[in-house]
């Protein structure tokens, strides 16, 4: 397990009630020419009857996370016409839900009027936000961790505005 994901492993386990998050760009930097949206784009297809093929440890954190009790809510804000990014995205999704992730997606017009952070953030019970920043193409340039009342409130409302107008993974036709 990377250094990250062992970080963001302590954060979540350390919930007890929630987990929110908000994702509001259409593409996010991935590993050039190899990796899996590339092996996406050149067909591959994960099969939902093969879960020990799925993506590891991601989805055990997941699973551990919701059984515990914690609900775990991811948003989506995307431009229609999709990105390829967010069609592969979007084909993949099947398997958060697995994990027991609850996902929406809302049409980048229908979040005209909601008051949104200028970073996707993680919220942990509603206490502490962790913002991921990101360079104009997607890459990552870090995460930065912050327990001020003002900005988890900010995410809280922001999160629960998107939450009330998105639709459910299930229900979400890519456009």
């Amino acid at each position: 397990m990377s250094s990250g994901m062992q970080e963001f492993a302590e954060l979540i386990r350390s919930c007890t009630r929630s987990a929110v998050h908000l994702e509001m760009r259409d593409v996010y930097a991935v590993d050039g020419e190899k990796g899996p949206f590339a092996d996406w784009k050149s067909g591959k297809r994960n099969d939902p009857a093969d879960q020990e093929s799925w993506w590891r440890p991601w989805l055990d954190l997941m699973s551990e996370t919701v059984a515990r009790g914690v609900v775990v809510r991811r948003a989506r804000i995307v431009s229609e016409p999709v990105s390829e990014y967010i069609r592969y995205e979007h084909s993949d999704t099947f398997m958060n839900v697995s994990a027991g992730e609850q996902v929406r997606w809302l049409p980048r017009r229908q979040a005209s009027t909601i008051a949104l952070p200028g970073n996707d953030f993680w919220l942990f019970d509603e206490q502490l936000v962790r913002w991921n920043h990101f360079t104009g193409e997607g890459g990552s340039m870090g995460k930065e961790d912050t327990d001020d009342p003002a900005a988890a409130k900010l995410c809280s409302e922001a999160f629960e505005a998107v939450w009330a107008r998105a639709i459910p993974h299930d229900q979400y036709e890519i456009r």
